[in-house]
């Protein structure tokens, strides 16, 4: 095969993959702006906010992470994360005494039904039940906005390597441009019906 002919097929699937790489780099910048904006939106709507920096609710040691966000409304999946991890798993651990909420109400459910004892441990059945809920969703969010973070750096190695092969693509018609008609891809070193010996 031509050296030239090499240059310019090689190079003319280089121009293919151009535009193909600058599209899912488009992409997936497009999908952390929406991903982000939508974890924005639906964690705003819910007007959650950090305690205010001189909460004793935050006071503890085990609250340390919290305080950095004391104060603000809970918008961004790392906030999120904070929130569930740190303030809301500490007060379930602290309400269930370490037990998880399938734990606490297979002890209420043992209780005889009606009695002060089962009321009382339903309540805080049903306390843990929904800061669990709420944990969850928010540990969701986290998990949505880290895909963002995902998609943000995966369109930046997109963008990037669809300018490096766009410049290989220029050299390689460039140097098809500069070769000989007559050079072969692979020459050989002896001429045609010439034996080399060992």
């Amino acid at each position: 095969m031509r050296r030239r002919t090499f240059d310019r097929l090689v190079s003319t699937e280089g121009l293919v993959l151009v535009p193909v790489l600058a599209v899912a780099g488009g992409l997936l910048s497009w999908a952390r702006r929406y991903i982000t904006g939508e974890v924005h939106d639906q964690l705003a709507a819910q007007k959650i906010y950090f305690p205010a920096s001189n909460s004793p609710e935050i006071a503890a040691p085990e609250f340390e992470a919290v305080r950095q966000y004391a104060g603000q409304q809970l918008t961004t999946g790392d906030q999120a994360k904070v929130y569930a991890d740190r303030f809301i798993a500490n007060h379930l651990e602290a309400l269930g005494g370490g037990k998880t909420y399938a734990q606490l109400s297979a002890a209420a459910m043992a209780l005889p039904k009606g009695s002060a004892a089962y009321n009382a441990a339903e309540a805080k059945v049903q306390t843990v039940f929904q800061g669990t809920t709420l944990r969850g969703m928010l540990l969701e969010a986290y998990g949505f906005s880290l895909l963002a973070e995902i998609a943000f750096w995966c369109g930046i190695a997109a963008f990037c390597l669809a300018a490096l092969m766009a410049v290989l693509v220029v050299l390689g018609f460039v140097h098809a441009h500069r070769t000989s008609d007559k050079e072969e891809l692979l020459p050989s070193h002896a001429p045609k019906g010439t034996l080399v010996s060992a």
